[in-house]
């Protein structure tokens, strides 16, 4: 079905990482020039819930909208095709050609249904507007952790060429972008044409002097180039001075058992050469198999002895075709969401302590929505008096703490 370039005829919807909602973003403008009216669901697979949450999506807004092609794509749709085959309108695109315009086509030809006159009947999913641009500079994954699923469905680590990320950056900055975060699925793991991801972040801020502030969205902190990044923190105001590790544990044993490739130590080395002016927030899986609660009871103390601001804990999820799947002393999941609430707190103890010690300072901040803005260290603010544009990027006073954000006046 060939189309007219109508403005806001497809919607998207994405689970998730970031990744999946920036390849939304990608396949949405592509598909404008391809379809009239469409629906894309980039789905997720990393955790048996967001599976689950990425049928139920399909299965309702199928209901809601009768004559209408519903792209599924993502992981979940990868795993499991024949989840989504069955809802009436879903065609499913594998991962592999989420990117190519001839898969929609080809799936809207084959199709057993007609789109002759599509209408959206219901769709209540805005994108929200972002203040700051996420541009992918690698996908895939090369290592073997005992329970992830993402990295058989996303095959191996490709990285995109630098002139293609440094195309990006230039377009973001042009649309008023003053903040840009590399996003991949192993940003550490990138390599091409004799570049790191290291080299990248340097060519980025010298190549684009408009650039305001660079981030990186996750880290492997197994990798070297953790430090380099580091040094790139230390001597460079724009690159920002928080970074995500995808820990997964802070027990040596469990880490083991995950089939990852860093230690507790490797931790403590990459935070004592930080130094205090960088922080951390961190991935957990909480109830992996063969965590007691005294292997649990290390991951605390690590939290403890390195201050991350930040963690994003969840419990394990058995996915079916990992190792981990099949592990004995599998915990109970009442048990692992136990210690996410624990770790949570505890980490949320952390960053209200690291919180007072900036009250009164002056900070500049990426104003988000509503005056809702975002520090250095990626912690959220509430700008008091008139309302400020998205986008911009202004000094600001922290006068106080309210809920998990600082509350500030514009300097």
């Amino acid at each position: 079905m060939q189309a007219e370039n109508k403005k806001n005829n497809i919607y998207a919807m994405s689970f998730g990482c970031r990744l999946n909602a920036l390849e939304s973003e990608k396949i949405q403008k592509m598909l404008q020039s391809i379809v009239d009216t469409a629906i894309v669901i980039n789905t997720c697979a990393v955790t048996g819930e967001a599976e689950r949450q990425s049928g139920q999506a399909v299965r309702r807004i199928s209901r809601e909208n009768h004559n209408i092609p519903i792209f599924v794509t993502g992981c979940a749709a990868t795993r499991n095709p024949e989840l989504f085959d069955r809802i009436p309108n879903a065609l499913v695109i594998h991962n592999r050609d989420k990117m190519n315009p001839n898969a929609y086509t080809d799936a809207i030809a084959n199709a057993p249904c007609n789109f002759d006159t599509p209408k959206i009947v219901k769709f209540n999913h805005p994108v929200p507007r972002m203040s700051k641009q996420y541009i992918q500079v690698q996908n895939g994954c090369n290592h073997s952790c005992t329970y992830c699923v993402t990295r058989l469905l996303r095959g191996k680590s490709t990285s995109v060429p630098y002139d293609k990320i440094l195309g990006d950056a230039r377009c973001a900055v042009q649309n008023g972008f003053g903040e840009i975060i590399l996003t991949g699925v192993d940003t550490a793991s990138y390599a091409n044409d004799g570049m790191l991801i290291s080299d990248v972040c340097s060519g980025l801020l010298r190549d684009v002097p408009e650039i305001k502030r660079l981030r990186i969205s996750s880290f492997d902190p197994a990798s070297p180039q953790v430090f380099k990044i580091i040094d790139l923190i230390h001597s460079e105001p724009r690159m920002m001075p928080h970074m995500h590790l995808s820990m997964q544990s802070g027990s040596d044993a469990i880490l083991r058992a995950m089939g990852r490739r860093h230690t507790s130590e490797t931790v403590r080395k990459i935070t004592e050469y930080a130094g205090p002016n960088v922080t951390f927030s961190w991935d957990i899986i909480c109830g992996f198999p063969g965590e007691t609660d005294a292997l649990f009871c290390e991951t605390l103390n690590l939290v403890r002895q390195t201050r991350p601001i930040k963690i994003h804990a969840f419990p394990f999820s058995p996915r079916p075709g990992t190792v981990a799947a099949d592990m004995p002393n599998q915990i109970n999941r009442n048990i692992a969401k136990a210690r996410v609430h624990e770790i949570t707190a505890l980490a949320d103890a952390i960053r209200t302590e690291f919180m007072n010690t900036h009250i009164g300072q002056c900070v500049p901040v990426l104003v988000e929505e509503n005056n809702i803005a975002r520090t250095p260290h990626d912690i959220p603010v509430k700008i008091n008096g008139l309302r400020i544009a998205p986008k911009t990027i202004c000094d600001t006073e922290l006068t106080g703490i309210l809920d998990d954000m600082f509350v500030a006046n514009i300097k």
